[in-house]
């Protein structure tokens, strides 16, 4: 099982220990760094800047937002950062949900989920063959584009630049059954949210099949602490705003997916008190039991018995969101 850098997206601004931390993980051997983005920074651009100031680990997005951006936008800016950093990036892609779509991007969110991510990794993938000129009569991307407002000029192309690499790997963040089933079939990769050691039986039926070489790479807040309940708090505050905020009431897959994990009425009860502006009840509502099955906490032996079962399993890369170096470099010495 290999190691990633999990840095997210930033908060109020851009975060001073990113570069170090990302400098620090490739001294460990690392083999990955990852950045994300909500409605706030982007994920390449940080991405960039990290390529720049390290030369070997590889560089991936956890997750691109699909409708940031339109497919050949994505394999344009993947097929870039691949030729400046030597070939070292890896393409994650989310859909996101309804409440960021349409209120970010201002876009519809999709009624056929898995057709349009279907669609859009097609996109993606023809652009980076460069086999011949992007062409899709999809339902959600068309290539060209044949709407009704088109003025029917639009023309099949491929792109100028040849990418660096055919097959640089594309990863998808999926959560529901469905979706994690298609993850299978048409990806080099999955990134699920919250992955348990202790429930294969989670994404059983779903990963029925899956093809050798095919990375399974979840994220885990990781801390080497001695109070493990002090620990579990930004893992719960994370979860409480996930579970309770990323979403609405009646459509949240962040909550649907922590009820699936077993833990429904409790999903149910954070949505409830974060939605009414309890916010720190919401927090404080999520199971301790929970946060920690999903996450690495505690003194090192703890974290040292419990990274056992990680390995165990079909998990490829862990991601870790690490808050200090010191914990990065124990479960560097731990997963050697």
């Amino acid at each position: 099982m290999r190691l990633g850098l999990a840095l997210g997206y930033w908060g109020r601004g851009p975060s001073p220990d990113h570069v170090p931390l990302a400098r620090e993980a490739e001294r460990l051997g690392y083999d990955s760094v990852w950045t994300a983005e909500s409605w706030g920074s982007d994920a390449f651009t940080p991405l960039a800047w990290i390529a720049a100031h390290t030369s070997r680990i590889r560089l991936g997005t956890a997750v691109a937002q699909m409708a940031a951006r339109p497919p050949t936008t994505t394999a344009m800016h993947a097929l870039t950062l691949d030729h400046l950093s030597g070939g070292r990036v890896m393409l994650g892609l989310g859909l996101s949900g309804p409440q960021v779509v349409e209120g970010w991007y201002g876009r519809p969110f999709p009624k056929s989920p898995l057709t349009a991510t279907r669609e859009y990794v097609d996109v993606v993938r023809q652009v980076l063959r460069r086999e011949a000129p992007v062409e899709s009569a999809g339902r959600f991307h068309s290539h060209p584009y044949r709407g009704p407002d088109a003025t029917g000029l639009g023309k099949p192309l491929k792109p100028i630049t040849h990418p660096l690499r055919a097959d640089l790997p594309v990863l998808l963040g999926a959560e529901g059954p469905k979706n994690v089933a298609q993850t299978i079939r048409i990806a080099d990769g999955w990134l699920p949210l919250y992955w348990s050691p202790n429930r294969p039986e989670v994404y059983g039926a779903s990963l029925a099949g899956v093809p050798e070489g095919f990375l399974i790479a979840p994220m885990a807040q990781a801390r080497v602490c001695d109070d493990v309940a002090e620990g579990l708090l930004p893992v719960k505050a994370m979860l409480g705003f996930y579970i309770g905020g990323m979403g609405h009431a009646a459509r949240n897959f962040h909550a649907d997916l922590m009820a699936r994990m077993g833990y429904e009425e409790e999903a149910r009860r954070i949505q409830e008190l974060f939605l009414s502006g309890r916010r720190e009840e919401a927090v404080l509502a999520v199971p301790d039991a929970f946060a920690d099955e999903i996450s690495l906490v505690g003194p090192r032996q703890r974290i040292a018995e419990r990274l056992e079962s990680w390995r165990k399993g079909p998990v490829t890369d862990l991601l870790v969101l690490a808050p200090d170096p010191g914990t990065l470099r124990v479960l560097a010495e731990l997963n050697s």
